[in-house]
């Protein structure tokens, strides 16, 4: 045998030695798990929705994994830069991303670049809740249902303007869907969060955007705003009143599809780690309170896993692309 081969022999060796190592890593790694703290990411500022829902489920989850679950806000581009920051963690499950689909789907149609590939970096562990939102008007805008803002906007070519917290989020793609099929030539403001926004719009420099119960139902509730309609196709628990856009005969997918709220890992998480992480996950949502506090959010739980997420994300993954490519939006 010559030097050559005996040095590639000792490679390949040395190879496969480092190869069956990272097999009995993954195993090892899932038999132990967990024996430190979790860090749970929230790529949004503390107090909003997504932040409200995180901590009641940390919470629940401490309990369940006997283990300390942290909540770590990494708020910014849209949640980017908290995205990010998982996707490049260690795949040792005491990473997680709480976030919206915005970032874990949307997002990877609307930005020319992302620093992560949302299939490649991350994997799905569990789709929490839907997001249905209520489309809203300031009182001014003589409409009480869907079909009839759709006229007022028609008819008002140029002269409407509403708003959204951020430029290719839902409030944003759907508003821009309406005013291309009514050929409205409708304004679009994007704000910085929800709260400015509603403040615009009661304030009469908007007309109309789509909120969260969450943020949207004591505004509602003092007739600051109008309540037009929800977005997907059940009506909220808490705006039961309120009928969905679809049963008023709005049935465009802009206006069935809403957005979610879940939870990822960095990729090539060990599996049993992620069924781990998704069965405490089901756990915390299956409890009276934490099912009570998320239907009072707006929020409809999703009975998820892993496969089940996987698959909805990948019916949804058109849809998505679809309305963006729609609305024109494009951020570098």
């Amino acid at each position: 045998m010559t030097s050559l081969q005996t040095m590639s022999r000792r490679a390949w060796l040395c190879a496969s030695a480092a190869a069956a190592a990272l097999c009995a890593i993954a195993p090892a790694q899932a038999q132990t798990y967990p024996n430190k703290p979790i860090k749970m990411v929230v790529p949004f500022a503390a107090g909003g929705a997504t932040d409200v829902l995180a901590r009641v489920l940390a919470e629940k989850m401490a309990a369940g994994l006997g283990q300390p679950v942290i909540i770590d806000n990494k708020p910014g581009a849209a949640g980017i830069i908290g995205t990010d920051a998982v996707a490049k963690a260690a795949p040792d499950g005491y990473t997680i991303v709480l976030s919206l689909s915005n970032s874990l789907l949307t997002n990877q149609f609307l930005y020319e670049k992302l620093p992560y590939d949302t299939q490649r970096d991350l994997t799905l562990v569990y789709q929490i809740a839907m997001a249905p939102l209520v489309l809203v008007v300031h009182p001014s805008v003589p409409v009480k249902t869907g079909p009839e803002l759709l006229k007022y906007v028609s008819a008002n070519k140029g002269k409407v303007a509403y708003g959204s917290y951020g430029v290719g989020a839902y409030p944003h793609l759907a508003g821009a869907h309406m005013s291309l099929t009514q050929n409205a030539d409708m304004n679009h403001v994007a704000y910085k969060g929800e709260a400015p926004m509603l403040q615009d719009l009661i304030g009469g420099q908007i007309q109309m955007a789509y909120a969260s119960a969450l943020v949207a139902k004591p505004q509602i509730e003092a007739g600051k705003v109008k309540a037009i309609g929800v977005t997907g196709d059940r009506r909220m628990s808490t705006l039961p009143n309120v009928p969905t856009l679809a049963e008023q005969g709005m049935k465009d997918e802009a206006y069935r599809v809403t957005g979610w709220l879940a939870i990822a890992a960095p990729g090539n998480t060990p599996k049993p780690i992620v069924q781990r992480i998704a069965d405490e996950v089901r756990k915390a949502t299956q409890q009276p309170d934490v099912q009570a506090k998320v239907a009072g959010m707006g929020f409809e739980l999703k009975d998820s896993s892993p496969e089940a997420f996987a698959a909805a994300y990948k019916q949804e993954r058109p849809v998505w692309e679809r309305l963006i490519k729609q609305s024109g939006a494009k951020l570098e």
